[in-house]
């Protein structure tokens, strides 16, 4: 017995170290937390168009028979200015619609954001105080998330579309749903 107690301490870093390689491998980002939307009807929201005296937008407005992307944006965040060139990409060459919502902005740094990149959105809603990003569960901006042509929540990009992430992690599950 006692020569198969000197084992234990080797056995428990052996234990630890599995555990530690199983989080560090893979496509997983310690920093995101998993969204509970995932496969469940947009929530319902009402928001201010950007554009003058147009109607408010809906979740009514997502469901649209195709798939589409609600990204979450802000003039004053840097990496939603990182990843504009890959909505830009997204709308132009996939034909892919993408709702903006300008989160905790105002409507002049949002136009004056838009002006200076293009804008990639069919529609971009207000978001000023908050709220809505509340209801999807943001943490912060940029996230996207992919809608299907039934208005269900498909995916969720946590942070900006940069890198491989649209080759690698968006356009895969976009085809998945296509």
């Amino acid at each position: 017995m006692n020569g198969a107690m000197r084992f234990i301490p080797l056995v428990v870093v052996l234990v630890l170290f599995a555990v530690f390689f199983t989080m560090m491998s893979g496509d997983r980002n310690p920093k995101e937390i998993k969204s509970v939307l995932i496969d469940r009807p947009a929530p319902a929201f009402s928001l201010p168009s950007l554009e003058d005296g147009a109607a408010a937008i809906t979740e009514a407005d997502l469901k649209t028979g195709k798939p589409l992307l609600v990204n979450f944006f802000a003039s004053w965040c840097a990496p939603c200015r990182a990843e504009h060139e890959n909505l830009m990409l997204l709308a132009e060459d996939f034909g892919l619609n993408i709702v903006g919502i300008a989160y905790k902005d105002t409507p002049e740094k949002s136009r004056a954001f838009l002006d200076e990149l293009g804008s990639p959105f069919s529609v971009v809603a207000q978001d000023i105080d908050g709220r809505a990003g509340i209801e999807w569960g943001i943490t912060g901006v940029p996230e996207t998330f992919l809608i299907s042509a039934d208005g269900m929540i498909r995916y969720r990009h946590w942070g900006p579309i940069v890198g491989d992430s649209l080759q690698k992690r968006l356009l895969p599950k976009l085809e998945e749903i296509q």
